[in-house]
């Protein structure tokens, strides 16, 4: 039998996750931590940020500074940086974890499966062919390889890479 560990998968599990007073995506980047925070890169109107409890290696979101649950609130200076930011996120992944397709979405609404229904975010995830096998099936387990400080680094030297 193969054990599997992942620790920090915990945190979420039991909702034993850090506190924030506020909106977490509002305090985060206001901390100016990137590291502790996990945030990859930053633009104008918008920041990267690797998912704290990833689905896959590399799961990050960009996140617009501006604090709305409506992506119709937004002006077009920060949609437009938003897309050009996902776009650079796209090249960080490709470049970084080589997979053969990303999942590119964003939830807006509690019906519509967003965790955090007050700050809309898109998320990427990088995929791989058979990368859904039969742990998650058979045993409700989701593997997840590396460690969120290497994918930290990673994706923090792949952006600081790019023009």
């Amino acid at each position: 039998m193969e054990n599997m560990w992942a620790p920090w998968r915990m945190q979420y599990i039991t909702g034993e996750t850090e506190k924030h007073d506020g909106c977490v995506f509002c305090t985060l980047p206001e901390e100016k931590d990137d590291a502790k925070n996990l945030i990859v890169h930053r633009s104008l109107h918008c920041y990267v940020i690797l998912n704290r409890f990833p689905y896959n290696n590399g799961h990050v979101m960009v996140i617009p500074y501006e604090h709305t649950s409506d992506i119709l609130s937004l002006d077009d200076q920060t949609l437009a940086d938003c897309q050009l930011t996902i776009n650079k996120t796209v090249r960080a992944l490709r470049n970084v974890f080589h997979p053969q397709g990303i999942n590119l979405g964003m939830n807006m609404g509690q019906a519509a499966g967003a965790g955090i229904e007050e700050h809309i975010h898109y998320h990427l995830l990088p995929r791989w062919n058979g990368d859904t096998n039969f742990m998650p099936v058979i045993s409700g387990v989701k593997v997840i390889s590396e460690a969120l400080n290497d994918t930290y680094e990673k994706l923090k030297a792949a952006f600081e890479g790019m023009a």
